[in-house]
Order: structure tokens, then C-alpha cells, then sequence
């Protein structure tokens, strides 16, 4: 194989160049764009950026929904994959019910989230029929900061929990049965074999949903944005306010890098602390 390609570094130049195109080149420009300016190395997008009221607003948004979100869906995913590990009756059915959500845009998910959660929405239309509220609540009001979380809380978990199911249930598929039957066999009840057998097979599985669900929480946006507009703001829905609306890539590439690098930060921390121990390889 060598001799007829002439080195293995031939068969990676594709990989190299798409790589370099699509992700090594905006990186290169967006630290340029954000560290200069027609003077040469400065930090004064970086001021502005941290003077901006939304930023860490946007920040403390961000982190939170990642708090809140990722961990709700990582025990929902958990739990719907030991239910289809159980093998009930139409799993067919309930594996393709729960994967519908992959199938809607974010933005579409968000229009239904705001069907819900609107003034006049279905929502509140039934706490009005129940007699519960007189006029309904402001889910979305911009005064009530809590609600606006809530609302796109629910919208992402019900949005990207399929996600998290689907790399789960690939998981549990790998474990051997064996393991779960010898548990049993010595007396082990259900929490016992899913806390010393399910759990520690299923490492690598969760590494991967927590890494990738963690980084799509941080690109959350469109959900969001149809949901509140700017009036419950992201990291990323700030790139896009400071590069469109208004006009300065330079802020926006620096807001990308706080992406960037909080991602990095949390993937290495997911890394080093959902690794499976040497000596149980």
C-alpha cells in the first residue's frame, strides 16, 4: 500500500487541505482580526467587547443553559436507552418518535416553542381554561429574566435530547450482555448493575454526548433568537448582532474566540475527567 501511494501522507492530504480551508484559515483570521487593527496589535476590540452590557450578560446566559441543559439531557438520554435496552413492545416505534426532533431545524423548533410559551399561546391559553392565572403569564417578557431561561431551557432539552439518545443507545448496544447476566447471577439489583456495570461500559459514549451537546449548547442560537429575540442574549446570537447588525467583524471575531475557547476548555475537562481508569481497560 506504501510503495503504490507513495507515502501515507498522500492519503491524508485531503483531510489536511479541508481541515486548513474550512477550519485552520478562519481560525488564523478571526485571532488576527480580533488582536489588530490598521496600527498594528491592539486590544481595544477586546475593550469594547467587555464594556458591551450584552457580553456578559450573553456569558452567564450561555453558561447557564449549559448547566441546566446538558446534564437534564445526558439523564433522559441514560434513561431512554436502558428503557430500549429492555426491549418493549413497538421499540421500533418509540426509537423513531424520540429521533423526530433531529429532524426539525432549530429555528423551526424555536417558532414551536414560541407557539407555547407566547402571550396568547397554548400555554397560557390552558392556564386560562384552568383557572389558574386571570390573563396568563409573560413567559417572554424581558423583565423576567427566569421564564426567558426556562422557556429556552425546554426548547433546547426537548430539541437536542435525541442527540444524546442516539449516541447513548449506541453505547449500550456495545456492552455484552454477559456482564449485566454475571451481575445478576451474583445478586445484584438493578441500581447496582446500572452503577458498577452500565454505567462504567457506557464511558466513552458519555464522554462523546457531553463534548459534542456541550458544544452545540454554546452554539445555541436560533432557538433562542425566535424564542426572546435579544432580550435573553448568547454568545453566539452576539457574534451575529456584532457582525451583521452591527458591522464589526472584529468584535465578533473576538466574541468566536470566547466560543472557541470555552469549548476547548470544557471538551479537555470532559476529557480528563470521564476517561475510563487505566486498569479497568
Amino acid at each position: 500500500m506504501r510503495a503504490r501511494f507513495g507515502s501515507p501522507w498522500l492519503l491524508l492530504l485531503p483531510s489536511i487541505v479541508l481541515l486548513a480551508a474550512l477550519f485552520g484559515w478562519p481560525l488564523v483570521r478571526a485571532v488576527v482580526d480580533a488582536f489588530s487593527n490598521d496600527q498594528g496589535f491592539t486590544l481595544d476590540h477586546w475593550r469594547r467587547l467587555f464594556d458591551d452590557p450584552y457580553f456578559l450578560t450573553a456569558l452567564r446566559n450561555t453558561l447557564l443553559l449549559i448547566v441546566i441543559v446538558v446534564p437534564i439531557q445526558l439523564v433522559l438520554a441514560v434513561g431512554m436507552a436502558l428503557l430500549m435496552q429492555a426491549r418493549p413492545r413497538f421499540a421500533s416505534g418509540h426509537f423513531y418518535l424520540w429521533c423526530v426532533p433531529l429532524a426539525i431545524s432549530e429555528l423551526a423548533a424555536g417558532l414551536v416553542w414560541l407557539s407555547i410559551f407566547g402571550n396568547r399561546g397554548y400555554l397560557n391559553s390552558l392556564l386560562v381554561w384552568l383557572g389558574l392565572s386571570q390573563d396568563g403569564v409573560q413567559w417572554l417578557n424581558y423583565q423576567h429574566t427566569g421564564t426567558m431561561l426556562l422557556a429556552v431551557a425546554i426548547a433546547e432539552i426537548w430539541r437536542a435530547t435525541s442527540l444524546v439518545f442516539v449516541i447513548v443507545v449506541a453505547g449500550v448496544q456495545m456492552i455484552p450482555r454477559d456482564y449485566d447476566e454475571a451481575a445478576q447471577v451474583f445478586g445484584a439489583n438493578f441500581w447496582q448493575r446500572l452503577r458498577h456495570v452500565t454505567l462504567p461500559q457506557l464511558g466513552p459514549s458519555l464522554q462523546v454526548a457531553l463534548i459534542l451537546r456541550t458544544i452545540l449548547a454554546l452554539q445555541a442560537f436560533a432557538v433562542a433568537q425566535a424564542l426572546t429575540g435579544r432580550d435573553f442574549p448568547l454568545l453566539v446570537g452576539e457574534t451575529y448582532e456584532w457582525y451583521s447588525n452591527l458591522q464589526n467583524p472584529a468584535v465578533a471575531s473576538a466574541v468566536s474566540l470566547v466560543v472557541l475557547a470555552i469549548s476547548l476548555g470544557t471538551a479537555v475537562f470532559y476529557l480528563r475527567t470521564v476517561r475510563a481508569p487505566e486498569g479497568s481497560r
